[in-house]
Parts: structure tokens; C-alpha cells; sequence
């Protein structure tokens, strides 16, 4: 079953590739990794469905849904959760390597069976789901790098830090709904608002740092530091506003706001994106070891040119039928 959420996991694990790249961007690489990451993730998101059919059955803003609304069986929607779910691992280890091919099985159980229970026991679940979110751009850097390291955490950390104003905002908006689907989210146990706000705003805070932090470990140059450090104030300061007075209007703007700050992100990120130092080193080793291989193959075939022109030249006469002379015999007596 197709929902937004999983082209936002698209997006952020096809920015992780990018980043994760050296010189040269492995398209096929890339929409491999990106057609992995989109099968997995809808194979998470059908068995949340799944086994919250009967709260999003509960709730205006999902009642609608498929299984709700009875348009798909629950038989059939696990059959293509299981077919998706095979099929993204498998195209993840076939086409990128078994470190985003575990990181998309691990966060595939992370997601169905810890997240999705832990949204009707205690509001630590969304801090819990901010985990979930922050793998795919790590999934995607682990897919071109071939392993993870300090720039795919970074941009993990992004990703992390984001989700919580972001979600903390549709928390308090639909604070009734979620009551009304049995939903535990830290908004319902904060009839002032003021812990909420405060969780988006310390959050907004520690997303100031991380353009620096990518311009310091080589992943950008320094422009994207300044950006993201203007776009963090301009977050931080609806954060903080919803937190001055807790309001349904704070906190939309906060939403609003939240919506614009990621696509900006990750344009910067790219557009500022130096190559990926390890894995240009092992696209060096691989074109060396290509252009090897190339010159012994053509050392070879010059070899067998050279034994091929010092026959005699009756001999390439000699390779047709009668009446030309029979074909020579080179070999020594």
C-alpha cells in the first residue's frame, strides 16, 4: 500500500547515496538502492496498517485507509508486505551490498514490531520513530560507501533531530485523535503545551550544529554550514514561539515550517556536497586495477598479432581450398 511516508524514506536514502558517493554518481546504483529502500519501506507501512486497523478505524485523518475502509483484505495486504519486504532485502543485497541490505531488515523490524506496539504504551514511541526515520539516509551512504561512517551519522543525526518538532507539532494538533485511536503521544499528558514545545525547541537547537559538523568531516564546504545554521534559526524560532504560547496556531506553523526545512536541507547538502574521500579512493583502486587488466589483455592480443605477421605471407593464401597451396605447417620437426 503506497503512502507519503515511504517516499519521504525514498528521498532521504537517495540523498544518503548521493553524499556516501566519491567522484562518480552510480546511477543504476542509486535507483537500485532507491527501489530497495521504497519496498521495504511499504512493506513497513503495511504492517503498521495492519495491526492498527482497528485505531486507525478509530481516527478522522485514517479512517480512510484501505484496510479500514475494507477496499483490501488483511490477507492480501500481508501477502504484499511479505512480497515487498523479501524482495527490497534481497534487491538491497543483490544490487548494493549486506550493509544496507541489514539496515533495511533491521529497520524494517524496528518499525513493526518496537514502534508500532510502543505507540499505544508509552510517548517515548516517538523518539523511538525519529530512529526509524534516521536510517534510511544512513541505509543509502552505507549503499554507496560500502560501510557506515561518520558522514552517514551525521546525516542520520539530521533526520533524527528534525522528526521530533516536526511530529511533536502533528502530536498536539491531533491530540484528540490519536486519544481517540488509543494512541499514547507525550501531548496528551501535556494539557499546558509547554513540554511539547519545549521538546521541538531543544531539538530545533541541536540541528544548528550539524552543517558545521558536515563541513569539518569533508562531506560539504562551508556554505552549507551557514545555510543550515539559518535555516535551524528560522525552525528554532517557531519552535520557540510555540513554545512562549502553546497554541493549535503555533504549532501549525511549526508544521509548515518543518515541511519547508527539510527539502531545503537536503538541496543544500547536495548542492555543497564534496566527494566521499573513501569512496573515491576505492573507485581509484578499481579504475587502476581496470586499466591493468586492460593493458595485459592488450599485450596479449598484441603478442598473438605479432606471432600472426611473421608467417610467411603464402600462408594467408593458404587457408582457402583447392587449387591454392595447402595450409603450412609451422610447427618444428
Amino acid at each position: 500500500m503506497f503512502h507519503w511516508d515511504s517516499m519521504l524514506v525514498v528521498t532521504t536514502a537517495g540523498a544518503g547515496y548521493v553524499m556516501g558517493s566519491g567522484l562518480a554518481i552510480d546511477m543504476s546504483g542509486l535507483s537500485c538502492t532507491c527501489l530497495g529502500t521504497f519496498l521495504v519501506a511499504a512493506a513497513a507501512n503495511t504492517i503498521n496498517q495492519v495491526l492498527e486497523v482497528e485505531n486507525d478505524g478509530q481516527m478522522k485523518r485514517t479512517k480512510r485507509r484501505p484496510l479500514p475502509s475494507k477496499r483490501i483484505t488483511t490477507e492480501n495486504a500481508m501477502a504484499w508486505a511479505a512480497a515487498t519486504s523479501i524482495g527490497g532485502v534481497a534487491l538491497l543485497a543483490n544490487q548494493a551490498n549486506m550493509v544496507a541490505a541489514g539496515l533495511g531488515a533491521i529497520n524494517l523490524v524496528l518499525y513493526t514490531l518496537v514502534y508500532t506496539p510502543l505507540k499505544q504504551i508509552h510517548p517515548i514511541n516517538t523518539w523511538v520513530g525519529a530512529v526509524v526515520g534516521a536510517v534510511p539516509p544512513l541505509l543509502g551512504w552505507a549503499a554507496a560507501a560500502g560501510e557506515v561512517s561518520i558522514g552517514g551519522w551525521i546525516l542520520a543525526s539530521a533526520l533524527y533531530f528534525w522528526q521530533i518538532p516536526h511530529f511533536m507539532a502533528i502530536a498536539y494538533l491531533c491530540r484528540q485523535d490519536y486519544a481517540a485511536g488509543g494512541f499514547r503521544m507525550l501531548s496528551m499528558q501535556d494539557d499546558s503545551g509547554q513540554r511539547t514545545a519545549l521538546a521541538s525547541l531543544r531539538n530545533c537547537i541541536y540541528l544548528a550544529p550539524l552543517g558545521y559538523l558536515a563541513y569539518k568531516h569533508g562531506l560539504t564546504t562551508q556554505w552549507f554550514g551557514v545555510e543550515t545554521a539559518l535555516l535551524s534559526a528560522g525552525m528554532g524560532v517557531m519552535a520557540a514561539s510555540f513554545y512562549r504560547k502553546p497554541s493549535t496556531e503555533g504549532a501549525k506553523k511549526l508544521f509548515r515550517t518543518s515541511l519547508l526545512y527539510l527539502p531545503f536541507l537536503l538541496t543544500a547538502m547536495i548542492a555543497h556536497r564534496l566527494p566521499n574521500e573513501d569512496t573515491k579512493e576505492v573507485f581509484n583502486e578499481n579504475r587502476t586495477r581496470d586499466v591493468l587488466d586492460a593493458d595485459i589483455a592488450f599485450e596479449e592480443r598484441g603478442e598473438d598479432q605479432a606471432k600472426q605477421f611473421s608467417q610467411p605471407p603464402v600462408a594467408y593464401f593458404s587457408v582457402a581450398p583447392f587449387p591454392f597451396l595447402p595450409v603450412p605447417d609451422f610447427r618444428s620437426s
